[in-house]
């Protein structure tokens, strides 16, 4: 497990820059150790530890207050998706990256349910699973490394499926949005593009999400690219 701390040092006009706390949670050591290391190297991240179990995880994320968790699907104790449950719980503001080496529509709508920010396959590269982490502070949507979201949009499997009447059931403005949610523009950056409020932006991503029976706006955009409502879906991250 990893106690070190950021070095205090002043960045650019005595401000320090601001830093991404990280939990690992992987019980291979080799892969873990390797991510801890790509984590300390950037400027803007930090790794607070790497653990083995959900167990450990649940009470790290208590004492040392990560922003970000890279939670492993496969564990000793319980599973990663019922990890990201017990995190998102008792914090939720935590934002949960499920690493996993066998990524499927199904894992994938399960960790959509229980809140997860993002989606990763262990073979990620460690710069895509950087960008990732960075991101998903950032945007309130579910991120998911690129080659993973293709992978899951060419599986014929994917879930859930809409039919061509929830079509009907999305309001112009709402196809609007949902193309704006389709180039990856959380509710903020949707209010913005529109000129209306950003209760109004998340009023009409609530919707879209609510017909599309989706669990998080990336969600909605994959349903919506697979059943002809969209004609394309932009990389996220």
């Amino acid at each position: 497990m990893s106690s070190h701390e950021p070095s205090s040092g002043q960045g650019h006009g005595g401000q320090e820059p601001p830093v991404i706390r990280v939990l690992v949670v992987e019980d291979q050591q080799a892969l873990a150790g390797a991510l801890e290391i790509a984590i300390d190297a950037q400027p803007d991240l930090h790794c607070v530890g790497a653990v083995g179990t959900v167990e450990d995880a649940v009470s790290l994320v208590t004492v040392r207050s990560p922003e970000v968790v890279l939670m492993d699907i496969h564990l000793p104790d319980v599973d990663g998706i019922e990890g990201t449950r017990r995190i998102k719980a008792s914090h939720p503001h935590v934002r949960v990256l499920i690493l996993t080496g066998d990524a499927s529509p199904d894992l994938f709508a399960a960790a959509a349910a229980v809140g997860a920010s993002g989606f990763l396959a262990k073979d990620s590269k460690f710069p895509d699973i950087l960008k990732v982490i960075r991101a998903s502070v950032d945007r309130n949507i579910l991120m998911v490394e690129g080659d993973t979201l293709r992978a899951l949009l060419q599986d014929s499997s994917a879930s859930p499926h809409v039919g061509r009447e929830n079509w009907a059931g999305l309001t112009a403005r709402e196809l609007e949005v949902l193309g704006l949610m389709g180039e990856g523009l959380d509710p903020r950056a949707i209010a913005g593009r529109l000129v209306v409020s950003l209760h109004t932006a998340r009023g009409h991503v609530k919707n879209v999400m609510m017909k599309l029976s989706a669990h998080s706006q990336l969600e909605a955009v994959v349903v919506a690219t697979r059943t002809g409502i969209l004609p394309g879906l932009r990389k996220p991250c």
